[in-house]
C-alpha cells in the first residue's frame, strides 16, 4: 500500500566501513542497508526520516506540518500527530529543521528552519498577507528517499534537490539550484514544533561575515526555558541579505518599522527570518553547514570546526553511514524473511536516536540549573523519557551501549546536583525538567546497570540521589503515598499508576542499597515496594482507586481508561504492573491457572471504543482485545504466562505480536515508538528474551524471530543465538542449549549473554505443555 524506500550503497560508503565484524562473518555486514528511516512517519509513529548520526544532537529532517503551523496560540488538535515535525500523509515541506524528537507523546523542538527557494522572495511560510503562496513547496514520495544519515527530497515549486546529512553537532545541506538570479536560502526562527505565538522568548541573529552568520533561540514550549545557539555557514558569498521581524518590541533604538531591514548586521527579536540572496547557475550546489551549540555562538563555532572541516558531503555522508554501520553491527541477524530484517534493524536504529548527546566539543553544556558546566569523566546527554525507556531501551543499552549508558547515568547524576528539587530525572531534555509522567525511574536505570555489572557510576552517590528523589513530599502524590502507603485517590490523579509505579521504583533502590551494603536503606525500600498490595481491592480481583478514608472508590470501571486510578491503561492490563513481585501478584489475583485465565481473556475480549475515546495514546492500530501494545505500560504482559507454568502461551503470544504490530511500511509501528521503548521491546523479543523486572539480572524468555543472531560485544566477547527448525509455523520453543547445557528454566541471566559463547533454540509448531 505504501512505497519501500530501499537502500543502495554505494562503492565509497563500503570503504568507508569499519565494523567490528570485519568481514568475516557469514552474515552481512552493510547494515544500512536494512534501516528504513520511514518506518513509523505515518499517523501516531513519530519518528522523523532526516537524517542523524547516532545518538546525534542534530536531527536534521523535513517538516510538514502545513495543517498545524499557526502563531495565533491556539491548540490544534492535529499538533499531536506532528511531535517528529513530519507526517507521510503531506504533500508539501515547510523546510528542514535541526533539532527534532523521535517517537515521543509530546511535541517541541523544531529549531531553526531552513528552505531554499528562488523566484520573488516570499517569507510567509503558508500564506502570504494578500493571500498569495508561502514558501513552502510541494514534493512526492517517488523523489523522497531517506537512509541512515541521509535524506534527499526534490522541491518541486523551486526545481531544488535537497540533500542532508550530519554529523553529531552538525547539519549538512546540500542543494542544487536551477540558474536563477533570484536564489534565497531561508532561515526561519519563526517556525517550532507545536507552534504559539508566545512559544519564542527572543531569537537574534548575527552576521558575521558575507558567508557565516551566528545566532541563538530561547523558547518557552514543552521545555520551559530552552536556549539553542547557532554558526550558519555557506559555501559561496551571498549577495545579499535581509530579515523581517514578526513583532514591535523594541531592540536597540529601532522598532517595528525595520521589519524589512537590509544589510543590518544583527536582527532580533521574538520571531524574525532571514533571508540569504545568491545567483546560481544551473544545477549549482550551495552547500550550508549548520552547528548547534547548547552554551554559546563560540561553542557552535568550535563544534563546525572540529566535525566538518572541509565541503565534500559525500565525504561527511559516508563517515556518518560508517558511524551507523559500526552501532547496527552489534547485533547482526539472518531472517527467514527479508522484511523481517528491515524491520529489526530500523527497530535497532530507532533505539539509537535518542537520548541524545548534550555537550560541545569541549565538554561544556548548559545544566538544568542554567549555568554552563563541564563533563569530567563522563559525556553529557539528554532526553530521558523515563516512563517508557526503563523498561527496555536502558537495559537493550546495558547489553549493547554499555559506556553510553554508563555516561547517560552519570548525566542523570549530574541533573540531580544541578536539580533546585535534588531529583533524578522524571522526562527532561535541553537542560529542562518537564515533570511528564508518573514514577521515578531514573532509580530502575541505575539500579539496573547495577545488577548487571554496567558502569564506574558512583553507587553510593547513586543511591543517595534516588533515596532523596524518593522522598520529595511535593512531587506528585509521593508525601500521601509515604503517609498512608498508597496514593490516595482523592488527593491525586492516576493514583493507582503511582502506587504501583512507586512501588516498583522503591525495590529498585532497595537493590542499589543491596549493592553497597547499606541494609538499613535496604530494609526501608522493601518494605515500601509492598505498598501495592493496598491497592488490591480482593471483593473485585483488581488493582483500584482507593480513598485516603481506606474506602475503595465506588461504581469503578475495570475497562474504562479515562479516570478510574491509571495513567494510558486500565485495571485490566496497567494493573499487572508488580514486576519485582510477579508470583506474589499471580497469587494475589487467584493463582497461576486463574491468572492465565486473565491473561487469555486480555488477548481475546472485545474492548468497546467508548473505553479509549479521546486518548491519543491508545489507539486501535495497537490493541489486541484489551492488550494494548502501543502504549508502554503492558509492554511486559506477554511474557507474564511465564509466571503460570504456560510459557508457550508467551511464546504465541510474542511472536503474534512482532509478526501484527511491527512491519516494514511506514505504518510499521503501532504506536508512537516512545523514544526507542517499542523498538527496543521489537529488538528484544526478535532475539527470544526481555527484561520484565528491570533491577535484575533475569530476562524472560519467549519466541526468537530471527533465523541467526550474533551479538558483538563491548567486552570483546560474541554471543551466538541459532534456531533450528525455525518458520512461521514453528513458534514454539521445544529447548534451549547455552553453550552444550540444556536450560530447563524460563529466563536466561545477564551474565549468560556477556560470557559469549553459543545460544541454541529448537523451534517446534507445537507446545511445550
Amino acid at each position: 500500500m505504501f512505497k519501500k524506500v530501499l537502500f543502495v550503497a554505494g562503492l565509497s560508503f563500503l570503504a568507508a566501513c569499519n565494523t567490528s565484524i570485519d568481514n568475516k562473518k557469514n552474515l552481512d555486514n552493510n547494515f544500512v542497508t536494512y534501516v528504513n528511516p520511514m518506518i513509523g512517519t505515518s499517523k501516531m509513529g513519530h519518528t522523523f526520516p532526516g537524517a542523524t548520526a547516532p545518538f546525534g544532537m542534530v536531527q536534521l529532517s523535513p517538516q510538514t506540518n502545513f495543517e498545524v503551523m499557526h502563531i495565533d496560540g491556539k491548540y490544534n488538535p492535529k499538533t499531536y500527530e506532528y511531535c517528529a515535525g513530519y507526517q507521510y500523509r503531506d504533500s508539501t515541506i515547510l523546510g528542514f529543521a535541526h533539532t527534532n524528537f523521535s517517537g515521543t507523546g509530546h511535541a517541541d523542538l523544531g529549531d531553526f528552519l531552513v528552505m531554499p527557494t528562488t523566484g520573488k522572495l516570499v517569507l510567509d511560510p503558508i500564506v502570504t498577507k494578500d493571500g498569495g503562496k508561502g514558501f513552502y513547496s510541494r514534493f512526492s514520495h517517488e523523489k523522497e528517499h531517506a537512509e541512515a544519515g541521509y535524506y534527499t527530497v526534490d522541491l518541486e515549486d523551486y526545481k531544488i534537490k535537497a540533500e542532508l546529512t550530519a554529523t553529531e553537532r552538525v547539519g549538512f545541506h546540500q542543494y542544487s539550484f536551477p540558474e536563477s538570479s533570484d536564489a534565497h536560502i531561508i532561515l526561519d526562527l519563526v517556525y517550532n514544533v507545536y507552534q504559539h505565538d508566545n512559544k519564542n522568548v527572543w531569537t537574534f541573529i548575527r552576521v558575521e561575515n558575507d558567508s557565516l552568520i551566528t545566532g541563538y533561540r530561547q523558547t518557552k514550549g514543552w521545555a520551559r526555558t530552552k536556549k539553542v545557539f547557532f554558526a550558519m555557514q555557506f559555501s559561496k558569498p551571498f549577495k545579499s541579505y535581509g530579515h523581517k521581524k514578526y513583532d514591535k518590541i523594541l531592540y536597540n533604538g529601532f522598532y517595528g518599522r525595520f521589519n524589512e531591514t537590509k544589510n543590518f548586521p544583527e536582527m532580533a527579536g521574538k520571531n524574525i527570518r532571514a533571508y540569504f540572496n545568491f545567483d546560481t547557475k544551473a544545477n549549482e550546489k550551495i552547500q550550508v553547514k549548520f552547528a548547534l551549540s547548547p552554551v554559546s555562538t563560540q561553542g557552535a563555532l568550535n563544534n563546525l570546526k572540529e566535525e566538518i572541516s572541509g565541503w565534500d558531503f559525500e565525504k561527511t555522508k559516508n563517515e556518518t553511514q560508517a558511524k551507523w554501520n559500526q552501532e547496527l553491527s552489534k547485533i547482526e541477524i539472518e531472517t527467514i524473511d527479508p522484511a523481517q530484517k528491515e524491520t529489526f534493524y530500523t527497530a535497532l536504529y530507532h533505539t539509537m536516536l535518542s537520548p541524545i548527546l548534550y555537550e560541545d566539543v569541549d565538554g561544556k553544556y548548559r545544566g538544568l540549573d542554567q549555568n554552563i558546566h563541564e563533563s569530567n569523566g563522563f559525556t553529557n546527554y539528554t532526553i530521558f523519557s523515563l516512563w517508557d525507556t526503563y523498561r527496555a531501551l536502558h537495559p537493550l543499552f546495558n547489553v549493547i551501549q554499555q559506556e553510553r549508558n554508563n555516561d547517560m547515568i552519570k548525566s542523570m547524576l549530574a541533573h540531580q546536583k544541578e536539580s533546585v528539587h535534588n531529583m533524578l530525572p522524571i522526562w527532561s531534555h535541553y537542560a529542562n525538567e518537564n515533570w511528564c509522567m508518573i514514577g521515578y525511574h531514573a532509580t530502575s536505570v541505575i539500579a539496573d546497570a547495577i545488577a548487571k555489572g554496567v558502569g564506574n557510576f558512583d553507587k553510593k552517590q547513586a543511591l543517595k540521589a534516588s533515596v532523596t528523589t524518593a522522598n520529595v513530599r511535593y512531587f506528585d502524590g509521593i508525601g500521601d503515598y509515604l503517609d498512608y502507603q498508597y496514593v490516595p485517590d482523592d488527593k491525586s490523579h492516576s493514583s493507582v499508576s503511582k502506587t504501583l509505579e512507586y512501588a516498583y521504583d522503591d525495590w529498585t533502590i532497595a537493590q542499589i542499597a543491596k549493592s553497597v551494603g547499606d541494609t538499613e536503606t535496604e530494609k526501608i525500600f522493601l518494605e515500601r515496594s509492598e505498598y501495592y498490595n493496598n491497592v488490591f481491592n480482593p471483593k473485585n480481583g483488581y488493582m483500584s482507586p482507593r480513598m485516603s478514608d481506606g474506602s475503595f472508590r465506588k461504581n469503578f470501571d475495570p475497562l474504562d481508561t479515562h479516570g478510574q486510578g491509571f495513567i494510558e491503561g486500565n485495571a485490566w492490563n496497567y494493573g499487572l504492573y508488580v514486576p519485582h513481585q510477579l508470583d506474589k501478584m499471580v497469587a494475589l489475583m487467584g493463582g497461576k491457572e486463574r491468572f492465565s485465565q486473565h491473561l487469555d481473556s486480555l488477548f481475546t475480549m472485545e474492548l468497546e471504543d467508548k473505553f479509549i475515546d479521546q486518548h491519543e495514546d491508545i489507539t486501535r492500530d495497537g490493541i489486541i482485545g484489551n492488550y494494548v501494545h502501543g502504549n508502554e505500560p503492558g509492554h511486559h504482559i506477554p511474557y507474564l504466562y511465564n509466571w503460570t507454568g504456560k510459557a508457550y502461551k508467551t511464546q504465541a503470544r510474542v511472536r503474534m505480536i512482532m509478526d501484527t504490530m511491527y512491519g516494514p511500511g511506514v505504518e510499521g509501528l503501532c504506536g508512537n515508538d516512545d523514544a526507542g521503548q517499542m523498538s527496543a521491546w521489537y529488538v528484544f523479543s526478535s532475539l527470544g528474551f526481555y527484561p520484565v523486572i528491570p533491577g535484575s539480572d533475569h530476562y524472560a524468555l519467549g519466541s526468537p524471530l530471527v533465523k541467526n543472531a550474533i551479538l558483538n560485544l563491548e567486552n570483546g566477547n560474541r554471543l551466538t543465538i541459532k534456531t533450528l527448525n525455525q518458520s512461521k509455523n514453528n513458534i514454539y520453543v521445544k529447548s534451549l542449549t547455552i553453550n552444550g547445557k540444556q536450560i530447563d528454566r524460563n529466563y536466561i541471566l545477564h551474565n549468560e549473554i556477556m560470557n559469549g559463547g553459543e545460544f541454541i533454540f529448537e523451534m517446534s509448531a507445537t507446545p511445550k505443555l
